[in-house]
This record gives structure tokens, C-alpha cells and sequence, in this order.
């Protein structure tokens, strides 16, 4: 690892740190196969039950880096298409289907893909002075990283077409009032909080808030009845885990549980 991934774990955390604050964490290839080493290790690692993302200095992340994208320097057009392909698709698909819960503390403003990559975490907190950007159309392109899947989603066509076209920033307190992030938090506390959800989660039933990301992502496409299968299944394995066993003893013996994550 070089610097431009930070690394801790504390408490059953694991606090993963953009950390490019110079160019607001914008991404390069670096820090791509950083961050996507540091979350395989994460999932990877019994002493980890939940991951924190959030950013260093002022921004969380400004989305790609530019300064290796003037065209006055290139032979041709670059294929954007490999970029995506081979960095961010995987990374966003990594996040999603982490089998921890992953929050984000988007600690200052969140562009481009920066934006985009948060809205793949499970819980978004933001500062109250952060702010989203879907800043493709500036530059002529279409917003990556999951952004056209998860605006649609969240927001609906008529606002998913306007933030794209506009390239407008939603603050903080307007993507809570949309239902684009959890929870918008002041400067100051926003680490705090982050880690005070982060480390309740840790020590709950982990196998079972990795089967309840698995059924609310399915939800997106599947139909009720396919829905409800799916209900059924991941249940079955709820019900067969030690945590469910754990959870229903100590509740029956009036006691706080001792959640492992075992399946």
C-alpha cells in the first residue's frame, strides 16, 4: 500500500480513507487498485465486521482525475469505456456485494463518480456541508459508476434527467429530503456518528444484514413473486445460523446478545 489509501480498524471497524486531499481524492488508477485491495482485505478479515469510507481533507472525492486526460497531450480520444470496464465498474460491483455493511461519511463534496461511489455504500451519512454533483454533462459525458441506475432508482426519471442535464449540486439536507442518502450530519460530528452506526453494526448479526443487502438489491429488478422466492430462501438460511440461534436465546433469557456472524 502507498499513500493514497489510508487503512485502520478499530472496534470491529475498518476505516478505509481516501487520501488524495490535494486533488480532493480524485481517482487514479492508484487509487483504484488501492481502495479494491484494501476492501478485499477488509471482507476478507475476521477482525473487520463493518467498513467506513470517507475522505481526507476538505472533499470526499471529486470522481476521476483529469490531469491525465488533456487532450492536447493524447495521440487520440481515450476509450473511456476500458476506465470503466476496469476500474470503476468492478470497484462499484466490490462495494455492493461486500458481505459487511458498508457506511459512507461523506465529508465534503462528493463529484462525479465521487458521488456515485458513495451512493453504492449501504448507509450514506454527509456533513452538512457536503455536496453531491453529477458533473458528466460539463465535460459532455454521461454519469458512470452506477450513477444513471442509482438516480433513477432513488429519485425518479423527472429528477434522475435534471441533476444529469444540470450538473447542479444537491446539498446535503436536499439529498436527505430525497431519499438519496441517510442522514446528514454537522461538520464536526460527522466522523463520530459515522463510527457510532459503524460499530453498532459490527457487533450485530452480520450474516443476516449481509442476506437483507442481498434481497433489497435483488428488489430492484425482480418481480414480487420472484421476491418473495427469494424471501423464502434467504430466510431458510437466516434461520439455520448461529447468530439467529444466539439472537432467540438471548432474547429469551433477557440478555444482550453476543452476535459472531457466523453463518
Amino acid at each position: 500500500m502507498t499513500d493514497t489509501i489510508l487503512v485502520e480498524t478499530r472496534d470491529g471497524v475498518t476505516i478505509v480513507t481516501l487520501n488524495r486531499p490535494d486533488k480532493l481524492n480524485a481517482f487514479n488508477e492508484e487509487m483504484h487498485l488501492e481502495l479494491r485491495a484494501a476492501l478485499t482485505a477488509a471482507g476478507d478479515a475476521p477482525s473487520c465486521r463493518a467498513v467506513v469510507l470517507t475522505g481526507a481533507g476538505r472533499g470526499f472525492c471529486a470522481g476521476q482525475d483529469l490531469g491525465a486526460r488533456d487532450p492536447a497531450k493524447m495521440d487520440g480520444p481515450p476509450d473511456l469505456g476500458v476506465t470503466l470496464e476496469t476500474l470503476y465498474n468492478p470497484l462499484v460491483r466490490q462495494i455492493r456485494a461486500l458481505q459487511k455493511p458498508v457506511v459512507c461519511a461523506v465529508n465534503g463534496v462528493a463529484a462525479g463518480a465521487g458521488a456515485n461511489i458513495a451512493f453504492a455504500c449501504d448507509i450514506v451519512l454527509a456533513a452538512e456541508s457536503a455536496k453531491f454533483i453529477q458533473a458528466f454533462a460539463k465535460l459532455g459525458l454521461v454519469p458512470d459508476a452506477g450513477g444513471t441506475w442509482q438516480l433513477t432508482r432513488r429519485l425518479g426519471e423527472a429528477r434522475a434527467k435534471a441533476l444529469a442535464l444540470t450538473a447542479e449540486p444537491v446539498t446535503a439536507a436536499q439529498a436527505v429530503d430525497w431519499g438519496l442518502i441517510w442522514k446528514a450530519c454537522p461538520d464536526e460530528a460527522l466522523m463520530e456518528e459515522a463510527m457510532a452506526l459503524a460499530t453498532r453494526l459490527s457487533t450485530g448479526p452480520t450474516f443476516g444484514y449481509h442476506l437483507i443487502k442481498e434481497a433489497i438489491h435483488a428488489a430492484a429488478t425482480n418481480s414480487l413473486d420472484e421476491q418473495l422466492d427469494l424471501e423464502r430462501d434467504l430466510q431458510r438460511r437466516a434461520g439455520r445460523s448461529e447468530d439467529y440461534k444466539e439472537g432467540v436465546t438471548a432474547f429469551l433469557e433477557k440478555r444482550a446478545p453476543n452476535f459472531t456472524g457466523k453463518s
